[in-house]
């Protein structure tokens, strides 16, 4: 009888696993449906526009031919190293003052309950904020305001990566470098930083991704321009308010790079990705 009994359980277990295998499997399927579809709308759309025109020439005027999107790229790229060079170190110095005093600081644990919510917090309304503390007063939209509304949502992503990998380092190296008289503030960028410095890495380059493709906190802030400018003091073009911009016209030529620049920001977005996942994965077994 229990023999009966045990075999029934473990056939109802047997059934269970195989329906949610089976689900997940379904669910994985349908998700990288619409992934691949999403992917060859891109390739098949803005695989024609790629090309030397493209990276050399500026956005063109309304109904002309030709141009290109250079002036976009220079300012999306100089806007995200901005606020790249802004994030990265105030962030990991962040992440590092939370993870050496997170359990019993209060400040601390305001700073990770404000890092929470900046992590859900809508890019459009990062936008509004900056346009309202510092494009207001300064009466110009301009790339600095740009990059300062892209730090904002950049700076989250690297402190909670830096905070969840410093947790990772074994707590016997800190007390074994305290043992030998190391001060906190040695042991903290020392040992343990340097411990997890390609999982660091790896959130800075996911916040850089991040960043990579964000439109809205734009158009709020450093707009648009329609020459090529690399003045951060005034309106700058930059590749996702282009690409908003020209899907949006009825000009074919227009939209025509608007899908040429989409594919650049997506396989510009999947580059970093994947090189994030490569360094981690090379530097793991140290």
């Amino acid at each position: 009888m229990r023999r009966q009994t045990s075999g029934r359980i473990y056939l109802w277990r047997r059934i269970r696993h195989g329906m949610g295998m089976t689900m997940s499997v379904m669910a994985m399927g349908i998700g990288l449906f619409f992934l691949f579809w999403i992917l060859s709308t891109l390739l098949v759309n803005g695989v024609g526009a790629l090309g030397w025109d493209l990276l050399t020439q500026s956005t063109p005027a309304p109904g002309s031919d030709g141009g290109g999107l250079l002036n976009a790229i220079l300012g999306s790229v100089m806007m995200v190293g901005v606020s790249t060079a802004i994030v990265t170190p105030v962030g990991i110095f962040a992440g590092i003052y939370l993870a050496e005093y997170g359990e019993r600081s209060t400040l601390a644990k305001l700073i990770r309950f404000l890092v929470d919510v900046m992590l859900s917090a809508p890019s459009i309304v990062i936008g509004l904020f900056i346009y309202a503390v510092y494009v207001v007063h300064m009466r110009h939209f301009s790339g600095w305001a740009g990059s300062f509304a892209l730090s904002l949502i950049a700076l989250p992503v690297v402190v909670r990566t830096t905070d969840n990998f410093l947790y990772l380092v074994p707590v016997n190296l800190r007390e074994a470098a305290f043992a030998l008289g190391a001060p906190q503030w040695k042991v903290a960028l020392m040992i343990r930083l340097k411990a997890v410095r390609a999982g660091v890495l790896n959130g800075v380059l996911l916040a850089v991704a991040r960043i990579s493709g964000e439109t809205a906190p734009l158009l709020f802030t450093a707009l648009n321009n329609q020459f090529f400018s690399v003045d951060l003091n005034q309106p700058m073009a930059n590749l996702p308010v282009v690409i908003y911009q020209f899907a949006m016209s009825p000009y074919e030529n227009w939209r025509a790079l608007a899908w040429g620049g989409a594919l650049l920001v997506t396989l510009g977005v999947l580059g970093l990705n994947v090189i994030s996942r490569l360094v981690f994965a090379v530097r793991k077994p140290e």
